[in-house]
């Protein structure tokens, strides 16, 4: 479902002068989609980074340009952020159309603890922390949970075709894909290959050994 709704306005500033607009308290926008132009757009930031917190930026939302009176179903694109201050600069916005399918990455959202992490020497390994769906906008979720209760084990994984999501959502990765395992901790790793190493030594010199005698 799309949120309420976003009310935004066409903009004429430009270029270097947008820091005018963020003086203002409006952030500069673009709004984008397959076969049509490119809008200049500006909206009130405290708004704009209250949805933000609210809603992320994969879910489907509506906004009002000026006094048009159908509202337009777009996704956040992108999210461009003062590196100091965090404060937003400017967003990307992306119309879509509700009846054609779209392709977005979706974050993946690790849920539970692994029993696995019980038992010593284990660790959990996120290979894959985002993964590219596709279905058609409002059947979209925010997010791809994960349940991390079913690691129960050393050497398990959760893989892509684990997953469990609504029949109309398609991801697009391999199904053999590892998301998240549990692996031996690396001291252990090193210490077996110590013990292997000292085991080999002690063959050569048993070998050396024999040979001197003969």
């Amino acid at each position: 479902m799309a949120d309420t709704g976003l009310k935004v306005s066409q903009r004429e500033v430009t270029g270097k002068k947008t820091r005018f607009l963020r003086r203002e308290g409006q952030t500069p926008a673009h709004l984008f989609g397959h076969g049509m132009e490119s809008i200049a757009l500006q909206c009130n930031t405290v708004e704009l980074q209250d949805m933000i917190n609210r809603k992320g930026t994969t879910r489907l939302l509506n906004i009002k340009i000026g006094r048009e009176k159908e509202s337009r179903n777009v996704f956040i694109r992108e999210i461009q952020r003062d590196t100091i201050t965090g404060l937003l600069l400017h967003v990307d916005l992306y119309q879509v159309d509700k009846s054609k399918k779209i392709k977005l990455a979706l974050p993946i959202v690790f849920k539970g603890t692994p029993p696995a992490l019980k038992q010593k020497n284990n660790i959990i390994e996120h290979i894959v922390t985002e993964l590219t769906v596709e279905s058609l906008p409002d059947d979209l979720p925010p997010q791809i949970d994960v349940d991390l209760s079913v690691l129960t084990g050393s050497n398990q994984a959760i893989t892509v075709r684990d997953l469990k999501l609504n029949s109309a959502v398609t991801i697009d990765a391999n199904p053999d894909q590892i998301i998240v395992k549990i692996s031996l901790v690396a001291e252990e790793k090193a210490s077996a290959s110590d013990t292997q190493a000292e085991d080999g030594k002690a063959e050569s010199a048993v070998a050396e050994g024999k040979s001197e005698k003969k």
